[in-house]
């Protein structure tokens, strides 16, 4: 994770061919959000869900009670808001009443007093230019201070595999990406204090200070098979040495025995 930052070229893509199909959200009428159904594609479950990414962002924070990690919820100014609604792919928020927002079915950057801290988007073929353009210039005007977008395609949708954007004067400036070689970019996220890490296609998060990945979920169940198989091999290992001593016990009864019949 030191290498010296080369920036990955960057070209347009093909992401401006295609228009996303609308997401449209249906109104209980109860004064909440909106309900907006999954995207239409697999990207999110393939890229953050199944791989528990969430989940592991929920441990390295800790405190989920007022620390906010959650994916395709509606963002918008206030919550009797209707148009003009982003529903990003992952949000991080520090500072809230994380069951509010998840009651709410939305955050409102009017109510909680400000905006989410962290947004990332993951690219397909039909949210690839929306991603780059009205979503990005939307989350600059609420005011978010980090813009994520990730492209498991390595930059066919995105135009690059790995961008990162940080407020600054109300305009974003690119975060640079660390290109290690062609099948590993990071770059590293001020408001999460971790690395963000395009891998072979896949979204990483490295934490810098413990010098180790967030674990996923197939890495977490390799590690309990792992620490079970080391119980087992420890139980063995004291039925071993049980079974040798009371072997050594009984022979030294037996020798006992045999020594009081030559005596007697």
């Amino acid at each position: 994770m030191t290498s010296r930052p080369v920036p990955p070229k960057s070209s347009p893509g093909p992401a401006a061919r295609f228009k996303p199909p609308p997401r449209t959200p249906v109104d209980p009428g109860d004064g909440k959000f909106p309900v907006f159904p999954p995207r239409g594609d697999m990207q999110n479950p393939i890229h953050l869900h199944n791989p528990g990414h969430l989940a592991a962002l929920r441990r390295h924070f800790g405190s989920p009670e007022t620390i906010l990690v959650l994916g395709e919820v509606p963002v918008g100014r206030d919550i009797r808001q209707r148009r003009g609604l982003r529903v990003p792919d992952l949000m991080v928020v520090f500072g809230v009443d994380s069951a509010r927002v998840i009651t709410d079915r939305g955050y409102s950057i009017e109510e909680w007093g400000k905006s989410p801290d962290f947004v990332l988007e993951v690219a397909s073929e039909t949210t690839g230019q929306r991603d780059i353009g009205d979503k990005r210039r939307d989350y600059a005007a609420f005011g978010i201070p980090e813009y994520w977008r990730f492209d498991p395609s390595g930059g066919l949708y995105h135009g690059t595999h790995l961008a990162g954007d940080l407020l600054v004067g109300g305009v974003y400036q690119p975060v640079n990406i660390v290109r290690v070689d062609d099948a590993h970019y990071w770059g590293r996220s001020q408001t999460l204090g971790l690395d963000i890490c395009w891998e072979e296609g896949g979204l990483r998060w490295y934490d810098p200070v413990a010098g180790r990945y967030l674990r996923t979920f197939d890495e977490e169940a390799e590690d309990r098979i792992a620490a079970e198989d080391e119980r087992d091999a420890a139980r063995s290992e004291l039925d071993a040495e049980r079974r040798t001593r009371l072997a050594a016990e009984e022979r030294v009864r037996e020798l006992e025995a045999e020594n009081r019949r030559l005596r007697g």
